[in-house]
């Protein structure tokens, strides 16, 4: 073949030379269309663009992230913005009536009925609480205050998780030898640090927590009684003024609350809680805790920086300890955590609140946080 006809022939081919080259993916494909249910999801006026807002949901409700990470299954998600309801989804078996465990995020509710009790008179941050077993002279746990409880460093010997599942402190007082009567077990255990001195994020320090609420609210050492007074100041006091009707808090067979971990609601009333919580502790005009409480849950402990009065706080994490995107913040957003993936994540500067209930082991968290940080970057700063 001549040098002309060879150039000829080498040009004939440079149309179909350049198709493949476009379907390998020289350009970046548009996004798949989204379907019927996660454009349902998104309601009017979203706060955020619409599109994008229901993108970042149905990505939630995926199996795997782009990467192929796993997330685990998300049964709910509901996106508050200034107060109403701006998305709202639900996985095949669930909708707005079921409720929900609450697993660890019944800490911070704990949390703010002691704050209505501070606030009563019945109960002083830098006190010891009314503990009958601490105040028995040279007894050393009769230094622990209040606050110290709430912020996680009492210094007792409380060990949430270990590697033999069995012998956490966590699983002995829910499931094994301390079921009966929770409050018991955990008041029990000696110190192993100074109180103040250490943080160490635990479940039974939230059950002793609810038995001080009880002790503040009724002499009586009737299971019964005890678990009528405390049911009723939440009714009266907390779940009744918010209309979150469906909350449902369990007891132990000695009438403690179980306050670190037992508590179902819908998806909805999560999210009443949180934005409760973005108002400061207010709620269409009434003042139900006082704004310096719901401050003092969502500053730093002393010994964690990203921890506060039964609260996570998206910020200062320590080495490997991130439950949130504190690189990505806001640092003002704050959340209630519980296990297996429970989220009620809160932004005030947003006037936002997102929550996600499901199921996510440990290695799925992390990348399923990171969508949930998807949501929240689409609101602006307000």
């Amino acid at each position: 073949m001549t040098p002309a006809r060879s150039l000829i022939a080498a040009l004939a081919l440079l149309p179909a030379l350049s198709l493949p080259l476009a379907a390998c993916g020289s350009q970046d494909a548009a996004p798949p269309p989204l379907d019927k249910d996660a454009l349902a999801a998104v309601k009017a006026d979203p706060g955020a663009p619409t599109e994008q807002l229901a993108r970042a949901i149905d990505d939630l409700f995926r199996p795997e992230d782009a990467s192929g990470a796993a997330l685990g299954e998300t049964r709910a998600l509901v996106v508050m913005h200034g107060g109403r309801i701006a998305a709202e989804r639900y996985a095949p078996g669930y909708g707005p009536d079921t409720r929900f465990v609450s697993w660890s995020m019944a800490k911070t509710i704990t949390a703010t009925m002691i704050g209505m009790l501070v606030a009563d008179g019945k109960l002083r941050l830098d006190e010891t609480p009314p503990i009958p077993r601490w105040q028995r002279p040279g007894d050393p746990r009769g230094e622990i205050t209040l606050r110290q409880l709430l912020q996680m460093r009492s210094g007792l010997r409380h060990t949430e998780a270990g590697e033999v599942p069995y012998e956490s402190s966590e699983v002995r007082m829910l499931f094994l030898d301390g079921r009966d009567d929770m409050a018991t077990f955990a008041e029990s255990q000696p110190l192993e640090a100074e109180p103040g001195a250490k943080f160490e994020y635990s479940s039974n320090t939230t059950v002793i927590l609810a038995d001080v609420a009880a002790r503040a609210l009724t002499r009586s050492t009737d299971p019964d009684a005890r678990r009528a007074a405390v049911a009723d100041y939440l009714q009266a006091r907390l779940f009744g003024p918010l209309g979150m009707t469906s909350m449902v808090p369990e007891f132990d067979r000695a009438g403690t609350l179980v306050g670190g971990s037992l508590m179902h609601a819908t998806a909805r009333d999560y999210a009443r809680f949180g934005d409760f919580l973005r108002n400061k502790g207010s709620y269409r005009g009434t003042q139900l805790v006082p704004r310096r409480w719901v401050e003092f849950m969502t500053s730093p402990s002393p010994r964690s920086g990203n921890y506060g009065g039964q609260t996570w706080l998206n910020r200062d994490p320590p080495e490997g300890n991130d439950p949130l995107f504190a690189a990505r913040g806001p640092k003002s957003l704050f959340a209630m955590i519980g296990h297996m993936g429970q989220y009620v994540l809160v932004a005030p500067d947003r006037k936002l609140v997102v929550v996600r209930l499901g199921h996510s082991d440990a290695a799925e968290r992390p990348p399923m946080v990171q969508q949930l940080a998807d949501i929240v970057e689409l609101y602006p700063p307000t």
